[in-house]
């Protein structure tokens, strides 16, 4: 991502920690030695052997892996002024390398009807008005509660997610951290995607489901990719041939926006990580980063004091659309009811009372 779409979680990272970018074509072992955590946020091209090897090597010395990947190629402004866009699968060479560390991220997208709102021009001509829609593919991730990493944080917004299975690796302990709804439908790739589709009304029976992991926390000791491998080439020097890592941790995130700010399309500016613009709601996005780098850096205390207070914020969007109509009523007939009624009570009070 751009530098102004990272601009606020590097800003928010560096009033702890020092943080910057990382090029893994220039980096070198020393270089890499002086790091702590990694974050690879939606990358766009094939990772080279060489760049494999260097992020194994961080691994295998105790560096803690953030990865926050688009495994679909599905972008929301490309579909602006098009009737169909192909969300198709990414070519990312990753596979292999989270396979053997414990994870997979699905080639898939999840439709969940608890989902955030996009803006829409609606109408004819001179008559356009913007309007907010829900759109399924913008998932609110829920946190577990049972968590320390997300515990007390609010619902995560994102975009275009794919679904995490986690491997059978000795010495692992995986941890789910984020997940859908309970109102969800995946759509395996390739998908035609088209922004008719926020007319179409979710029919509550086809999302019907269970949450599905699309975050997942790891720690333990984690395979080399590269044990007993000859070097890749552009590596001329081993960093040294490790079975097994150092005790560390590392997070596979199915989304590779969820670290992006939103930035102004009139003068640049930056809006903060987790607030949406259109629907002015705060999400905690940002809350999320700084636990994830809190607790990879086991700065455990610093998670316990930000999620002191909870914040109740997000409905269930699937509940209020099938209650909404009851709720409305109750509303509106309750108050005037209990007026009427009161009203009744209180004149035969008083004539009970002066009559006698």
């Amino acid at each position: 991502m751009s530098d102004l779409q990272l601009s606020d979680a590097l800003k928010s990272l560096s009033t702890t920690y020092e943080a910057g970018r990382v090029d893994l074509n220039v980096i070198d072992k020393a270089g890499l030695d002086r790091l702590k955590i990694l974050f690879v946020t939606k990358p766009q091209r094939p990772f080279t052997e060489a760049e494999k090897y260097k992020l194994d090597y961080f691994v295998m010395k105790g560096g803690s892996l953030v990865w926050s990947i688009d495994q679909v190629s599905a972008d929301l402004d490309s579909l602006r002024g098009k009737t169909e866009q192909l969300a198709f699968n990414k070519a990312l060479n990753l596979d292999d390398m989270l396979f053997i560390y414990g994870a997979r991220i699905n080639y898939n997208l999840v439709a969940d009807a608890n989902c955030a709102e996009i803006p829409l021009a609606m109408g004819d001509g001179n008559q356009n008005q913007i309007q907010m829609a829900p759109w399924l593919y913008y998932p609110i991730l829920l946190p577990d509660t049972s968590s320390a990493l997300v515990k007390n944080i609010d619902g995560v917004r994102s975009e275009f997610v794919s679904t995490i299975d986690t491997i059978g690796v000795k010495g692992i302990r995986k941890t789910t951290i984020l997940s859908t709804s309970p109102y969800n439908k995946l759509h395996n790739a390739p998908k035609l995607l088209s922004l008719q589709m926020v007319a179409e009304q979710p029919d509550p029976r086809d999302y019907a489901s269970t949450s599905k992991p699309v975050g997942v926390l790891m720690e333990g000791n984690f395979p080399s990719v590269f044990y007993n491998r000859a070097l890749p080439q552009g590596i001329t020097t081993s960093y040294g041939n490790f079975e097994k890592s150092k005790s560390t941790r590392m997070i596979v995130i199915g989304d590779g926006d969820i670290f992006k700010n939103q930035v102004s399309v009139t003068d640049n500016s930056v809006f903060p990580l987790g607030f949406d613009r259109f629907t002015q709601q705060n999400f905690g996005n940002k809350a999320l980063l700084l636990n994830i780098a809190d607790y990879l850096s086991s700065e455990d205390n610093l998670i316990a004091l930000r999620n002191k207070d909870i914040k109740v914020r997000l409905l269930d969007k699937t509940k209020v659309r099938a209650e909404k109509l009851t709720w409305q009523i109750m509303n509106v007939l309750l108050p005037i009811g209990l007026v009427i009624l009161f009203g009744i009570f209180q004149h035969y009070y008083r004539k009970y009372k002066y009559t006698r």
